[in-house]
């Protein structure tokens, strides 16, 4: 077959990366497609397949300001030239799922949220606090076309498949479709601890995009005062305020190696993620690492970390505390230590075994080959939790 896979932008590794990484090894031969593409940026096994770009590559100023492009993003999708294959992935945050494909071509959408900023979180990114009055401005003009555009597109998609049942429940709320569920790739055998038990030191870890949702500015309040430390690993658009607001408490990384990374996870007393996130890659490799998670008990982390206060949970993972303030942080933080004795690193590590790389990899082949030799239904050998979708 003919399979081109279609994502929103290349440049950088996070999260949808690592998942469209693990698709290009599973078809070698796809072509990929995309808004922009900053070469160097992303692994060598995406860059090993032809990339193509739409307009957008040729506008001034795109590495910087790529996103100030959004009112275009639509047109820019739609203009990729889909024709002559036999099969369609989309791995979509923003607008890849509204690709135009041929008729009688079948598109897979693995879909990793609804675009977040134009749905729950406008909020969040559009607030006082973080953008100015022109793009406020701007936002409340282009936002309502951004959803209608959003939902008349997801028509296209014959199978979305969910990343999280969190995912799956704003797949059906927004685009009014069912969707299937498969959990997102996480390299536990890269993120293995040593034979001997991880020597833990006195702070604890963040990584994480400094995205104005990820909660990074509640846990430096939570911080401020407490003589703790916190270190946190990862860039973003937040990053200049976040560290003008950040106590002596707090050590900025920036993005590291993978041997530092792996490190950071090993030493650190326990990993923190204050955020409400779809699923949330960087908790599951802390917990294959064996280190125990401190998190927003919303989103994808019910569905990742075994809770201490959970009924019935004789091999907790982690602490999760709500609502999300400084205080409830500070809280769990208390909690965890006053209980560190309960959580053995080789239960955590089997606990995220469950989102292994090889798990994604089964799971996803065995629906792709439902949809292209089964008429669109899985086969009684594919993986329960993939329903069909609309």
């Amino acid at each position: 077959m003919q399979i081109a896979l279609v994502h929103d932008w290349l440049n950088g590794m996070r999260g949808g990366e690592k998942c469209l990484e693990q698709v290009c090894e599973l078809f070698p031969t796809a072509d990929v497609f995309t808004l922009i593409h900053e070469p160097g940026q992303v692994s060598p096994t995406i860059e090993s397949h032809s990339i193509r770009t739409s307009f957008l590559q040729r506008l001034p100023g795109r590495r910087r300001f790529y996103r100030h492009f959004l009112p275009l993003f639509p047109t820019a999708i739609e203009r990729l030239d889909l024709r002559g294959y036999d099969f369609v992935v989309s791995l979509s945050h923003c607008v890849a799922k509204g690709a135009r494909v041929e008729a009688g071509t079948p598109h897979l959408c693995y879909c990793f949220t609804p675009m977040r900023y134009a749905w729950d979180l406008e909020g969040e990114y559009f607030s006082r606090e973080r953008s100015s009055a022109p793009v406020r401005w701007a936002a409340a003009r282009v936002l309502p076309y951004l959803r209608r555009w959003d939902v008349a597109s997801s028509a296209r998609v014959t199978r979305f498949v969910a990343i999280s049942e969190h995912v799956r429940e704003r797949v059906r709320r927004i685009y009014g479709r069912d969707a299937g569920m498969i959990y997102p790739p996480v390299d536990t055998e890269a993120f293995r601890p040593d034979t001997a038990p991880p020597q833990r030191e006195d702070f604890y870890l963040m990584v994480t995009a400094l995205a104005p949702y990820k909660g990074v500015d509640v846990a430096i309040e939570a911080f401020r005062g407490t003589g703790r430390r916190l270190v946190v690993i990862g860039k973003g658009q937040d990053e200049r305020r976040l560290r003008a607001v950040a106590g002596p408490e707090v050590t900025f990384l920036g993005w590291v190696d993978a041997a530092t990374l792996r490190d950071a996870y090993a030493r650190c007393r326990a990993f923190l993620h204050p955020a409400d996130e779809d699923f949330g890659i960087a908790p599951v490799e802390a917990q294959a690492m064996g280190t125990p998670v401190i998190g927003h008990a919303r989103g994808g982390l019910l569905e990742t970390v075994r809770d201490l206060a959970g009924a019935g949970r004789d091999e907790p993972t982690g602490v999760l505390f709500e609502p999300l303030t400084p205080d409830a942080l500070r809280d769990a933080i208390d909690r965890f230590e006053a209980a560190r004795g309960a959580f053995g690193a080789e239960a955590i590590r089997r606990h995220a075994q469950r989102f292994s790389t090889q798990v994604f990899r089964d799971e996803f082949a065995a629906l792709v080959r439902s949809m292209t030799t089964g008429g669109g239904v899985p086969s009684a050998s594919a993986p329960s939790r993939v329903a069909p979708s609309c």
